[in-house]
């Protein structure tokens, strides 16, 4: 959203030290693990944008908790598959030959946000090896959420999203709604439903100095039900974890990750595919 229609928005500009009192009254604790999917824009003007509600966030979590956020980067993926947009299919091979690999340091995000992107680039913080479903973590337990990342299935059970559920972490929907949250897709890999399909994936992996383009398996993933999902969550007795409020003028939920994930693990074996 361009910046002049966020500001008409806003009737009131968020600094810090507000964001701090909108998470603290949300429920956001000091020492919790808080994986956040986020919309800049949609919590309305802000003095210092991204980096005002990275450093509220870790104010709010202080030295004891650790931040998390999606630092997917699917452009790093087989040219194959690609729709939005597609590319010529006399390009196909050649971007397989010549795509620069990942590099945790160097290669931006896609589609995630200008918040993620802001923090995987703050001093300090760890990045997920996985080529396009990285996660990045800042905290005294982001090396056991980010260490050990396969490459196959990548949001399984060897992944950041699972070391989050083993440790009883959070997740923060800050302007955004269930279908960017990727801990639904946990549950996914956990879930038996009859169109769940395992397919081939391809990516440019950094291997002894060099780019070797790797392929491996993963689950057909699909976020398409995601939002149905989180409504009937609010409406079951599992939802009545969740705390709503606002962060600047964002709606926002927070929850613990283990009642959504386990909430859709039933609901995609009733509801998908049927």
């Amino acid at each position: 959203m361009p910046e002049g229609q966020v500001v008409r928005k806003t009737q009131t500009l968020a600094t810090v030290e507000s964001l701090q009192a909108d998470f603290e009254a949300l429920g956001v604790k000091e020492g919790i693990i808080l994986l956040v999917h986020s919309s800049l824009s949609a919590m309305g003007w802000i003095c210092g944008g991204a980096v005002a509600v990275i450093i509220a966030l870790q104010e709010v979590l202080g030295e004891t908790g650790t931040l998390v956020m999606p630092t997917h980067s699917t452009d790093l993926s087989d040219p194959s598959q690609w729709e939005n947009p597609s590319v010529p299919e006399s390009w196909w091979q050649t971007i397989r030959e010549t795509m620069p690999a990942y590099d945790p340091d160097l290669t931006p995000t896609r589609s995630m946000g200008k918040i993620a992107e802001t923090f995987r680039k703050q001093s300090g913080v760890l990045r997920s090896a996985h080529p396009q479903s990285s996660f990045c973590a800042r905290g005294p337990q982001a090396s056991s959420i980010i260490n050990n990342h396969s490459l196959a299935y990548g949001f399984g059970e060897h992944s950041p999203l699972a070391r989050i559920y083993d440790l009883q972490g959070y997740v923060l929907l800050l302007g955004v709604d269930h279908s960017s949250n990727t801990s639904i897709h946990l549950a996914e890999y956990r879930a038996d439903f009859p169109t769940k399909r395992v397919v081939q994936e391809g990516a440019p992996i950094s291997q002894a100095g060099s780019t070797a383009w790797t392929t491996f398996e993963d689950i057909d993933a699909d976020d398409s039900d995601f939002d149905r999902l989180g409504e009937d969550f609010l409406r079951s007795d599992a939802g009545t974890v969740v705390q709503q409020g606002k962060v600047g003028i964002a709606n926002c939920q927070l929850m613990p990750q283990r009642a959504i994930v386990d909430f859709a693990v039933n609901w995609l074996q009733k509801n998908r595919g049927k």
